[in-house]
């Protein structure tokens, strides 16, 4: 008996032991971070816990809590508030905009001005705003089967349920359609003509400002437009070119009149896939197997080419255009603006564009592995540069000279400049984070959330090193040190 008292109270005490151990370890770590951030508080700095500061690149100031989970931006570009990744709010508010992502790309919301819209997986949206009669459309859509508008003109009301019964205004690529029991009936109008499709794409009959059309898809059809004039704003009168279309056994036989009434017009006549050819006072070319081998001979680009097989091999000569291509092994293309080349495809690709003051360059090594992106302005001299190492850094440089590098950037090049990934997705796993201001000389350095920070200027210096625990500052002329957030030394001069 005495035997297990002695046990049961050496298993009290044991279990004791481990409660004290497992609720004091805790309560420890717990007095750490009540500490540090009560610290913070004070010296604003306890690593990746707390930390709040100025920022570099602008006026305004930052505070980030919780590693990568939690930040706050108050500046002269806009007010930002982020739980990466599940929610973001930015606010601008000199243009009264708002937007709010809900782990984006998922759930979105954009406020602006009186234009409202939010959207689901870009399937379920609804949007709302003004238009210049003043009224105020609201729109909902769940795609592809439900869409529907709103608005104090009735006239602009529509409601559509795929498959059934709707009717579109300005949706869709078009003016305005009307459908019953898709696809036996669809009416659409897109500026002046009218198609009318019965069990589309097969039959329709179409009908506009001096065109008539017909066909019976794939055997049959036919569309023929006369000359017809228009007056612009400014009151003048211009000519609408006619044209003859007709078509036998898609795709066996098209013939096409184009441009009738203008000086360059022309004709197209092709039995697929065995011969095409169009002819007009500018331009010819005739194909054979298309869309395989084809001569061109460009007289407006002043370029004659050869494409065999297409578009594997292609080789262009003239004034307005040089190219030689043998894909994949390489490509070299230019004209007056524009220069395309690339050796061992996607290993190599290079592109330029340069038309004063616009100067674009765009080198790339196996798609995103290497990127480079510069923009020149010929005629200042400044430049914006963008380069990438996927999936290692991101490191931009923009016109007014400031710098800025991100250490990990998985999808930063995939989707350049997205500002979505950058406010929701980029602080989850840049943990490295460095700033340059030209203007200001400001520079900052930011290691594993802050767990290692340095902010400098030409008078002022502060470094904080694991939770804070380690701060050095400088500013004005006055030096000090803390250590475990207690004055090491005294603020002198």
């Amino acid at each position: 008996m005495k035997r297990e008292k002695i046990t049961l109270t050496q298993r009290m005490l044991c279990n004791a032991s481990h409660s004290f151990a497992w609720f004091g370890g805790r309560s420890l770590l717990a007095a750490i971070i009540i500490f540090s951030v009560t610290a913070a508080a004070e010296q604003d700095s306890a690593g990746f816990i707390f930390d709040r500061y100025n920022l570099t690149l602008e006026d305004g100031f930052r505070t980030e809590a919780a590693g990568p989970f939690y930040y706050s931006q108050t500046a002269e570009s806009g007010n930002i508030l982020a739980f990466p990744p599940f929610f973001s709010r930015t606010e601008m508010p000199a243009i009264e905009s708002q937007s709010d992502d809900f782990l984006y790309p998922i759930f979105t919301s954009l406020r602006y001005g009186h234009e409202r819209r939010w959207q689901f997986c870009e399937l379920v949206s609804v949007s709302s705003g003004l238009i210049p009669d003043d009224t105020t459309p609201r729109r909902v859509t769940v795609f592809p089967f439900y869409f529907q508008q709103r608005a104090a003109d009735t006239n602009l009301n529509y409601t559509a349920v795929v498959p059934f019964y709707g009717r579109l205004n300005h949706r869709l690529f078009r003016d305005e359609v009307y459908f019953i029991m898709l696809p036996a009936f669809i009416e659409t109008r897109k500026k002046d003509v009218v198609t009318d499709n019965y069990f589309f794409p097969f039959v329709d009959v179409r009908h506009g400002d001096g065109l008539e059309g017909w066909q019976v898809w794939p055997f049959a059809g036919r569309e023929h437009k006369d000359i017809t004039t228009q007056t612009n704003g400014f009151g003048d009168v211009t000519t609408i070119p006619g044209h003859d279309h007709s078509f036998y056994l898609w795709p066996f036989y098209f013939s096409q009149n184009n441009g009738i009434g203008t000086t360059n017009a022309g004709t197209f006549r092709a039995s697929i896939p065995f011969y095409a050819a169009t002819r007009s006072p500018q331009y010819e070319a005739t194909s054979v197997l298309w869309p395989f081998f084809t001569a061109i001979d460009n007289r407006a680009g002043r370029y004659h080419e050869w494409q065999g097989p297409w578009p594997f091999v292609i080789f262009t000569r003239g004034e307005g255009k040089q190219t030689s291509r043998v894909f994949p092994l390489f490509s070299e293309s230019q004209n007056g603006t524009k220069e395309n080349d690339s050796y061992l495809w996607p290993f190599y690709t290079y592109n330029r564009t340069h038309a004063d003051p616009l100067d674009r360059e765009h080198t790339q090594f196996l798609f995103y592995l290497y990127s480079r992106v510069s923009v020149k302005n010929t005629e200042t001299g400044k430049d914006r540069i963008r380069l990438d190492m996927w999936p290692f850094f991101v490191w931009h440089r923009e016109f007014n000279g400031n710098e800025r590098l991100q250490v990990l950037a998985p999808l930063e090049a995939a989707v350049p400049d997205n500002v979505g990934i950058e406010r929701n997705w980029a602080p989850l796993w840049s943990f490295w984070r460095a700033e340059h201001n030209a203007a200001t000389g400001a520079d900052s350095r930011s290691l594993l959330w802050n767990l290692y920070r340095r902010q400098t200027a030409p008078d002022y210096r502060k470094v904080s090193v694991f939770f804070g625990l380690y701060q050095s500052q400088r500013k004005a002329g006055h030096e000090s040190v803390r250590l475990f957030y207690l004055p090491l030394t005294k603020s002198r001069p």
